[in-house]
């Protein structure tokens, strides 16, 4: 029996185990997967993105992580996403055009029914009584970061079938019906910027998926296996990777802006909260809250009823060296009284 040198077994183990070959069945089974061509697959799509938007809507109203997660599993919105990669590598501009146009569609279908669920509440859904909202209208940078990882993810379980029991832990990563609910939830209550901050938040999903599934299923060689399989292919202009690009750096621009207004909150609340505690200390206060909002420190404090130093409390801000920073302070005054109330 003839000996296979050791190295030669270990590149042949490279090859066949951790990235092998693709061949024209991979192809096939990547397009039937992501192209919704047939009626079935087009209505089952439609029903599991309705049912995945009702669930996150209720989810959100109800501040439930682990409904909003439910819908996150059941939603297929990942799929014409990624579709939308793999029809660039292929430059078929007909199913470029088809998913996008099933992203958008999905899009509005998920903000009207959190809209019309935001109809069935009394009360406002918003940032500020709800986290599952809270978290979703203030993207950042990390967001974009997190989301160019979840793409590369998504598209090597596209790629490697052996690995697609991966793909509801992407779904879970990344959020996309979620944010639509929240969008159409807080449309629905007047809270017109944090819609907006949350459609951002989705717009920055979608394009990162579509850039980095675009790269990496070109990396793997999808074009030139699928040229080789027969697979109708156009032209891989400069001109359809610059539109990629450039809708991610058009959705980062805002992200960036945002992550500066955070840091910079962040920081203000680091400086400004010692200084503000030994004040409150020195007068018997409790500080209950200390927010920065709106280029002004907000400041809650509660305790006896004296009167309120503010000279004091400005020294001792502009001594932390925040002397350009307004400040507003809310005294909340009184005491606690036990009261028994008798039945008849």
């Amino acid at each position: 029996m003839t000996r296979v040198p050791r190295r030669a077994r270990w590149g042949t183990g490279l090859r066949s185990g951790l990235a092998p070959e693709l061949t024209a069945a991979d192809i096939d089974r990547m397009a039937a997967k992501l192209f919704l061509t047939d009626r079935t697959r087009r209505s089952a799509f439609w029903v599991l993105l309705t049912l995945s938007a009702i669930i996150s809507g209720t989810g959100v109203v109800a501040d439930s992580t682990a409904t909003v997660i439910g819908a996150m599993i059941v939603a297929p919105l990942m799929t014409p996403i990624l579709g939308t990669a793999f029809a660039a590598v292929l430059s078929d501009r007909r199913r470029i055009v088809a998913s996008i146009a099933v992203v958008l569609g999905g899009a509005v279908l998920v903000v009207v029914i959190g809209y019309a669920l935001g109809l069935l509440v009394p009360g406002p859904i918003e940032a500020d009584t709800n986290s599952q909202v809270a978290g979703r209208v203030s993207p950042r940078l990390i967001d974009l970061v997190s989301a160019l990882a979840t793409g590369v993810v998504g598209a090597f379980a596209l790629v490697r079938s052996d690995v697609s029991d991966t793909l509801p832990g992407v779904a879970i990563a990344i959020s996309l019906v979620p944010p639509l609910s929240v969008a159409g939830l807080t449309f629905e209550s007047g809270a017109a910027s944090q819609a907006s901050g949350a459609l951002l938040l989705f717009a920055t999903n979608v394009a990162a998926i579509v850039a980095t599934g675009t790269a990496m299923l070109a990396g793997r060689r999808v074009r030139a296996v699928a040229q080789a399989s027969g697979w109708p292919t156009g032209k891989l202009g400069t001109r359809t990777i610059a539109v990629i690009a450039g809708f991610v750096v058009v959705v980062s621009l805002p992200l960036g802006v945002g992550s500066y207004h955070v840091v910079r909150q962040e920081r203000t609340v680091a400086i400004a909260r010692p200084a503000v505690e030994r004040w409150a200390a020195e007068r018997s206060w409790q500080i209950t809250d200390l927010t920065y909002e709106r280029g002004r420190i907000q400041i809650t404090a509660i305790g006896r009823i004296v009167a309120a130093d503010r000279q004091g409390l400005r020294r001792a801000l502009d001594d932390a060296g925040l002397a350009d920073v307004p400040a507003r302070l809310s005294l909340v005054v009184g005491r606690t009284s036990d009261v028994a109330v008798s039945g008849r």
